[in-house]
């Protein structure tokens, strides 16, 4: 199965690993992914911080809205790969009429 990995290669073009999640390099990409997802955790705690504070300027808000802009790219890379390797499943069967009528 592809794996979509949480950094971008030449030209900033994704990155996929072929493998079953056992390699070097798949364990690479979990810490990876594992770092920023706890980067992007303290980030949302800081933006909480700054805007409460009325006293935070434009510029400081503009490096903040670049920094949450760059996390939620990397949040987003990180979904969907993880998204992409979810098992399809068939859907569940709807409740018949006489299984709603025993509930």
């Amino acid at each position: 199965m592809a794996r979509l990995l949480p950094w971008a290669g030449d030209g900033g073009r994704p990155c996929y690993l072929i493998g079953d999640g056992t390699s070097h390099l798949s364990r690479a990409a979990d810490r990876i992914e594992s770092v920023q997802l706890g980067m992007s955790a303290e980030l949302l705690d800081h933006a909480a911080d700054l805007l409460r504070d009325r006293r935070a300027t434009a510029h400081q808000l503009r490096y903040l809205a670049a920094r949450l802009a760059e996390a939620l790219t990397d949040v987003h890379r990180i979904a969907e790969s993880r998204g992409a390797r979810i098992p399809v499943s068939a859907p569940a069967a709807a409740p018949t009429a006489a299984s709603s009528e025993h509930s």
